[in-house]
């Protein structure tokens, strides 16, 4: 399992707890420092079923700076998917992707546990 972080985020940090509580292997990807590509964000949209918006960090302040609220609606899929490339900082976290496909954004304990306590 992957596990998208930035680590000195407090959602990341209790997210990270609440996997190594429940004995969930993952491997950790500082998400600034090695930020999703395009491809990797395409399947992810692709695999999770979850609208793009899902994938925007909309309380972060890069998406702020960049007007994004306004801006997205009028752009294409591919598009916000080059711009959510660009920057780890612009993406939802933490982001989970399993080997089976499960695609989770953000930390939502309740979602967690049904989706990766199988």
């Amino acid at each position: 399992m992957l596990f998208l972080e930035y680590p000195p985020c407090s959602t990341c940090k209790k997210a990270r707890k609440w996997l190594d509580d429940h004995g969930i292997a993952y491997t950790a990807r500082h998400i600034k420092e090695n930020n999703p590509t395009y491809e990797e964000l395409k399947l992810w949209l692709e695999r999770s079923g979850l609208p793009i918006k899902k994938f925007f960090n909309t309380s972060g302040q890069q998406y702020k700076a960049l007007g994004l609220k306004d801006r997205l609606p009028g752009m294409r899929v591919d598009e916000q998917l080059q711009l959510l490339a660009t920057d780890g900082m612009l993406v939802k976290r933490p982001v989970v992707v399993t080997e089976d496909g499960t695609i989770l954004t953000g930390f939502r304990e309740a979602e967690w546990e049904q989706k990766l306590l199988k």
